[in-house]
């Protein structure tokens, strides 16, 4: 792995190259590795350098849920691990299939119920940082400053480090930035999908970290021009170069991208250390 690291929140030093836990529990839909191959998978990924895992209380899909995978496979954790949650428009992770009006994850209420669950699946006292994840982009009516400052609350109670915010737009990205420190930045971004173009670089002038969900493209695998090329004169995948060119793109940028698979894992960490040189990066656009 790369020896690349990032102070998320300016005091907790992850390796750039992390790991998304929502692909063990097949959460919302798809495949799930069985239960000793995600326990596998995540002591893996610690021993491999890793100490950034992305989760949440509501990556859960029957009876199978992420936290409880992280708290039996790596309590009593690493001192350095950082396990970054979410909570938000969802209170469950059935409540996906909700529609945005009936989803009530973002009410004071619910917002403590969700950081109360994370750390009790988590079998932590205080949560290194919290992502107010708000809901599909498409929303309306959904002013961010009331649940941000709810968090922020629960900040000061001591029950949680950092705070980040996700699914957000420039305009959300900077009225957050006037009500709380934001640590992070955890929106849709890949090679092929580069609308936050700008919101990369307004995190990266702020010092703030942005993480892409979907990173190789999640549902739909990333695609670009000449991809196939640039794997192929490296001896890479078409994933490894995509993850490679995130990091390429800004020094902020740090990935969490999942998997079900031991060999994907070892193909996902070694991405950090490949290295895209200038006509890569532009060929690749």
């Amino acid at each position: 792995m790369t020896r690349q690291q990032w102070a998320l929140g300016g005091d907790l030093n992850v390796a750039r190259v992390g790991y998304g836990a929502m692909k063990l529990t097949g959460w919302p839909k798809g495949d799930r590795p069985g239960r000793e191959t995600a326990l596998a998978i995540l002591r893996r990924a610690v021993e491999l350098g890793v100490n950034h895992i992305d989760t949440s209380h509501y990556y859960s899909r029957d009876g199978v849920a992420a936290n409880e995978l992280i708290r039996e496979a790596l309590h009593p954790y690493p001192d350095d691990l950082v396990i970054v949650t979410k909570v938000g428009a969802l209170v469950e992770g059935s409540d996906i299939a909700l529609p945005a009006a009936e989803k009530t994850g973002l009410t004071p209420d619910n917002l403590r119920r969700g950081i109360e669950a994370n750390l009790r699946s988590l079998g932590l006292d205080r949560l290194d940082v919290v992502n107010l994840r708000m809901g599909d982009l498409d929303r309306t009516e959904t002013p961010l400053a009331a649940p941000l400052e709810t968090l922020l609350a629960l900040r000061e109670e001591g029950l949680i480090r950092h705070l980040g915010i996700s699914n957000v737009t420039a305009a959300e990205f900077a009225e957050a930035r006037k009500i709380a420190p934001i640590a992070c930045v955890q929106n849709l971004y890949n090679l092929s999908r580069r609308d936050d173009d700008p919101l990369v670089d307004a995190c990266a002038e702020a010092g703030i970290a942005y993480v892409p969900f979907f990173p190789v493209g999640g549902f739909q695998p990333v695609t670009a021009k000449h991809l196939d090329a640039v794997a192929a004169r490296h001896g890479a995948t078409v994933p490894q170069v995509a993850l490679a060119w995130l990091l390429a793109r800004s020094p902020n940028m740090l990935l969490i991208p999942g998997t079900g698979s031991l060999a994907h894992l070892e193909e996902n960490i070694a991405a950090g250390a490949l290295s895209l040189s200038p006509e890569d990066l532009a060929e690749l656009g």
